[in-house]
């Protein structure tokens, strides 16, 4: 998808960066990678977005995307806005970074296709409609 392709509805609502580290030594000794995903607030910008709609979940530092949502509070947030249709984007260093259970992932994707909510990472921006190419996206071996 091209940066062209996003349109002013999207641009009215959220643009929500996730961040999340797998462990507290991660959180701690790898900074750079907090850096680096933090940096998706200038990339929301430059998308478009106005800096009071551009929002950073980082509460679930430190947690494991393993883990059931239910003990992810920040990621059961942002899927709860966009079920709400606040959210324009959803922005993340890796897309795989958001869940690493397929259940928990394919329902964020089923409710950004239906509210329209894109997704982003460092690689493009994707429109979950178009829903093969972001499963492949997303796709790991052993997942």
């Amino acid at each position: 998808m091209n940066p062209n392709d996003i349109a002013p509805h999207h641009r009215s609502r959220l643009a929500m960066i996730y961040i999340r580290q797998s462990s507290a030594h991660q959180v701690l000794h790898h900074r750079e990678s907090q850096f680096r995903q933090r940096s998706f607030q200038q990339r929301a910008a430059d998308l478009g977005w106005p800096r009071e709609q551009i929002t950073v979940i980082d509460e679930d530092l430190g947690q494991s995307a393993t883990k059931r949502p239910q003990n992810r509070t920040g990621f059961q947030d942002m899927v709860a806005q966009a079920a709400l249709g606040h959210v324009g984007i959803i922005l993340a260093l890796e897309l795989s970074r958001l869940s690493r259970s397929n259940r928990d992932w394919y329902h964020l994707l089923d409710i950004c296709a239906v509210t329209g909510t894109l997704l982003s990472d460092e690689e493009g921006l994707y429109d979950p409609r178009l829903r093969s190419i972001v499963a492949l996206k997303v796709a790991k071996p052993g997942r």
